[in-house]
């Protein structure tokens, strides 16, 4: 089996690719995809294993644009993390391509490769035979480091960042935070984090978060609601200054503004999010 680094001319290149680094964590948040931190996780990402079908190969590599596969899955010490992420990696791929079918539930390794497949022989079909550039599909996640925070509890926290491209002026890229309790080896999600009927106090912080994003960029906010109204996004993360709001492109903004962050301070929070989930003081 060939990693699913396949970008490339001719079989001589197709080699199972495994890319390692490690990190240590020193304390605090760290950015890194391969890290080991104070309670003993250590991570690192490798690519999925994965070899086009026959016919997909006959067609690129003779003409050498095989679709760009990147895939890669979490590998910790800890078999629960792997798990969860690597079941929302696939799930991820598996939903990569644009579809008028609804959104699949799909989280198998098996699942994954067949849409991989599919992806690929998409290219194969689209594109006229004159057509030099490719297909691209990149999933990889990514250790971002811990926080310790109210109750001394670490949480871990990973990002999965993805990037499909099919045509166009552009690709589209995607960035999901997930937060995970050691203890209850469960995933937290903003719900978690909230106190009972807090969610409201939430959207309010968020929303002026939003208004002060906008006219960061010397923007009207009345008049750029118009085109680019607010939303919540759930998609959210803990640092050491305050929850991170993540927004994916056209969610509050045109193409051109990227993944907007929206950042509420601890401060802001007391009473709305569970003491746990706040700093001690």
């Amino acid at each position: 089996m060939v990693s699913a680094f396949l970008n490339t001319a001719n079989k001589a290149k197709r080699d199972v690719v495994r890319l390692f680094s490690l990190t240590f964590v020193t304390g605090g948040l760290l950015f890194a995809s391969l890290a080991a931190n104070a309670s003993t996780l250590i991570s690192s990402t490798e690519y999925i294993d994965y070899e086009f079908p026959d016919s997909v190969q006959e067609q690129c590599y003779e003409k050498n644009n095989c679709p760009e596969i990147k895939v890669k899955y979490l590998k910790t010490n800890q078999d629960w993390l792997n798990d969860i992420v690597n079941k929302r990696v696939n799930n991820i791929v598996v939903n990569s391509k644009m579809s008028e079918s609804p959104v699949s539930n799909a989280t198998d390794d098996k699942a994954a490769k067949l849409a991989i497949d599919d992806f690929a022989q998409s290219q194969m079909i689209d594109l006229p035979d004159e057509v030099q550039w490719s297909y691209s599909l990149i999933v990889t996640p990514e250790y971002l480091g811990h926080v310790k925070l109210g109750q001394g509890e670490d949480l871990e926290l990973f990002e999965i960042s993805s990037y499909v491209f099919t045509g166009g002026a552009h690709g589209m890229p995607s960035r999901e935070y997930l937060v995970f309790d050691p203890a209850s080896k469960q995933q937290i999600t903003l719900e978690d984090m909230l106190k009972p009927n807090q969610q409201a106090r939430f959207n309010t912080l968020a929303y002026d978060a939003y208004q002060s994003w906008v006219q960061s960029m010397d923007e009207d906010v009345k008049s750029y609601e118009q085109s680019w109204p607010f939303t919540l996004s759930h998609n959210i993360t803990l640092t050491d200054k305050g929850v991170d709001i993540r927004y994916q492109p056209y969610a509050i903004g045109p193409y051109a503004y990227g993944m907007p962050v929206l950042t509420i301070a601890y401060d802001n929070l007391t009473g709305i999010l569970k003491p746990r989930f706040l700093p001690s003081i």
